[in-house]
């Protein structure tokens, strides 16, 4: 690292102070929440266990116990199942804290430096103490795609196959893994492995109910997606459809927008990005590819909100500590996290969240900016003027690294 980053670089070297402010910055955003009483994500989790297990309905309104509604698959259940035996604060903290930890482990295992990976964790621990107050599943969703990543590049494909499944059955973002197919050594294994896991994930739940009645769950959780999703596209003024098509809709005054048209473009581009598929052995591809995924289902997605981007920011700061070093990249890194992980705080002041952050879905500008010049850089061949920085993870084929 170069002397454009010498206060993160001091920072990151410190393997003490990243722990201490990754979790300590998860516990007090968790324990900020739990004192006001906000743990209502985690009431609802909790009870899709026991709605389960007395074989109710799962995706409609109990008013009695939570507000809102469960939008999470069946498997959920099984997920959420180690956490339901504590008291209700202590199993709503422990949840938090699992999360921010399978989101370290994953960034550990990324095939860079650990300087870099601190670094990572570093500009990711404002996020991470937002979304650990919202008691939500992204934090495991983002574990479980970078954990599909590096199991396929490092030929795990059955792990990778288990990542993708369990993500997609729990909410749908899981599906993106599948991105990462084309880094796999073995193929047919990867693809054996998504059959064999979709077989025992959606059997699992059965055996703490019944197969009709998660059939029939199933079937309500694909309906309550719908209805969720017409319902965000026509809210301008919520917290909801924080995405790219949100935040044109609501910029140009295009509240009509249909949110295919924006989906649509954003998978071609996503798409286009195979055309340099023969660099696939190529780190620096690879983690371009890490980061388009992670961006992806939260741009084009119209049930993205702010705790949503947890999934999206260490696509921006895993882009930035393997450039070359630029006084741009360090203004965009700036800004990026600032309006990022500080927009819907007070750090920008309440008017501008009020005024500017919401209305106009300004998380999501940086993503998107980002987004298009990784595809373009890709398209253009930039990832290949990289410092080659990195460390490859191909663990049984040697020979291969020296020519990657």
């Amino acid at each position: 690292m170069r002397a454009r980053r010498n206060v993160l670089s001091y920072l990151g070297e410190k393997e003490w102070f990243i722990l201490l402010l990754w979790f300590g910055l998860a516990a007090v955003g968790t324990v900020t929440e739990l004192s006001r009483g906000n743990m209502n994500n985690f009431l609802i989790f909790r009870q899709v266990f026991f709605h389960l297990i007395h074989q109710q309905p799962l995706y409609i309104e109990y008013p009695s116990e939570y507000l809102d509604v469960n939008l999470y698959g069946p498997v959920f259940s099984i997920m959420i199942a180690p956490f339901v035996v504590f008291p209700v604060k202590i199993g709503a903290f422990l949840w938090s804290m699992a999360g921010a930890g399978a989101i370290f482990y994953a960034i550990r295992q990324l095939p860079i430096t650990k300087l870099q990976q601190n670094i990572v964790l570093l500009l990711c621990s404002q996020e991470l103490m937002g979304a650990s107050g919202w008691f939500q599943l992204n934090q495991f969703i983002l574990a479980f795609i970078i954990l599909t990543f590096t199991a396929t590049i490092k030929g795990k494909d059955l792990l990778a196959a288990f990542f993708i499944v369990a993500g997609t059955l729990t909410k749908f973002y899981g599906i993106v893994g599948l991105s990462f197919f084309f880094f796999s050594q073995n193929p047919k294994r990867f693809i054996a492995g998504l059959f064999l896991w979709s077989g025992v994930l959606f059997a699992l739940p059965m055996l703490m109910s019944s197969p009709q009645y998660i059939l029939h769950s199933y079937q309500d959780w694909l309906m309550a997606l719908v209805a969720k999703n017409a319902k965000n596209q026509h809210n301008l003024v919520s917290f909801q459809d924080i995405s790219a098509g949100g935040l044109i809709k609501r910029v140009f005054k295009l509240p009509e927008l249909d949110d295919l048209v924006v989906l649509v473009s954003g998978t071609l581009l996503f798409a286009s990005q195979y055309l340099r598929l023969k660099y696939r052995k190529n780190s620096n591809y690879q983690l371009y590819i890490l980061c388009s995924v992670l961006f992806f289902p939260v741009l084009f997605s119209s049930s993205s909100e702010s705790p949503t981007y947890i999934i999206a920011i260490p696509a921006i700061c895993i882009w930035y500590v393997i450039q070359n070093p630029t006084k741009w990249n360090n203004v965009f890194i700036f800004f990026a996290i600032l309006l990022v992980s500080f927009s819907h705080s007070d750090v920008l002041t309440p008017w501008f969240r009020k005024n500017i952050a919401v209305p106009y879905a300004i998380k999501a500008l940086p993503c998107l900016v980002l987004y298009l010049v990784i595809v373009y850089q890709i398209l253009t061949r930039q990832f290949l003027r990289l410092q080659q920085n990195i460390i490859p993870v191909y663990a049984d084929k040697p020979q291969e690294l020296m020519r990657a």
